[in-house]
């Protein structure tokens, strides 16, 4: 299977979860609230959606040069992690089943896309543009923390470390799947789990925004704590990428919440000076 057939299958189940997530939690009055401000939204959230982008686009040139860089600095950690966990993540692979890695490895690759996307459709249908600019700025600080770390540090998962211990799952399973994981990162990008703190952060905005989108939280919530298992299960990262990426999560978005606020602050003292 190619490359682009991957992605037809992944944009398609992608496509349809947002779809049904999108009628059942914003529905045909939150489309209509999107459409009509969706100007105002755009405008308001245009800095910090452009800063995401050329974070991304940065993340995109650093997976080509970033893992000869990180050769140069030398700071390789994969030792150590292991020195201070062992087999943890073998442990949790005791209770491997065929039915677990089907789920896991389903919520590793269709759910977290399907988490990060949604909340753009859900904020931009908020009647605030606060929801919107702190996901934006989430993003922005995940990826840009974790590009600074993929730099800094050489870090290879369990898989890699300890395979008479860890088993790949997920490439055993769906082995297609390595064809995607090895576009997108390189084997010693470990630390911190990027999986793991953006899952948190969105669950995060999920909870702080549960007044309007109850339903989104129940869902969003459950599907975070399963991809952050999954990181281990699957046998990619280390209990110390993931406790590292619970605290990027939370990070990120005491950050986005502190920006936000100022930029509310600021635009109050400047109206207050109009009047």
């Amino acid at each position: 299977m190619s490359l682009a057939e991957i992605i037809g299958y992944i944009f398609v189940g992608v496509t349809i979860m947002l779809g049904v997530a999108t009628m059942v939690f914003v529905g045909y009055s939150g489309l209509n609230r999107a459409r009509s401000m969706f100007h105002e939204h755009l405008q308001a959230v245009f800095p910090h959606l452009g800063l995401l982008i050329v974070i991304l686009a940065v993340n995109k040139v650093a997976r080509e040069y970033g893992p000869d860089l990180s050769w140069v600095i030398g700071w390789n950690i994969t030792g150590l992690i292991y020195t201070v966990e062992g087999d943890f993540v073998g442990q949790v692979q005791s209770l491997a089943t065929p039915n677990l890695t089907m789920y896991f490895s389903f919520m590793y690759i269709y759910g977290y896309i399907f988490l990060l996307v949604f909340p753009f459709i859900a904020y931009f249908s908020h009647p605030k543009s606060d929801p919107l600019k702190e996901t934006a700025i989430v993003y922005a600080v995940n990826y840009g923390i974790g590009l600074i770390c993929y730099i800094l540090f050489i870090s290879y998962g369990p898989r890699n470390m300890i395979p008479d211990v860890v088993d790949p799952l997920l490439y055993s399973s769906f082995p297609q799947s390595q064809i995607l994981t090895g576009e997108v990162n390189a084997n010693t990008n470990v630390f911190p789990s990027l999986h793991t703190s953006l899952s948190v952060s969105v669950a995060l905005l999920a909870y702080k925004t549960r007044e309007m989108y109850f339903g989104w939280a129940l869902v969003a919530i459950p599907i975070a704590a399963s991809i952050v298992i999954a990181t281990m299960y699957l046998g990619i990262h280390w209990g110390t990428d993931v406790f590292a990426g619970i605290l990027l999560g939370i990070l990120s978005i005491l950050v986005a919440e502190r920006v936000v606020f100022g930029e509310s602050r600021t635009l109050n003292q400047q109206l207050e000076k109009v009047q």
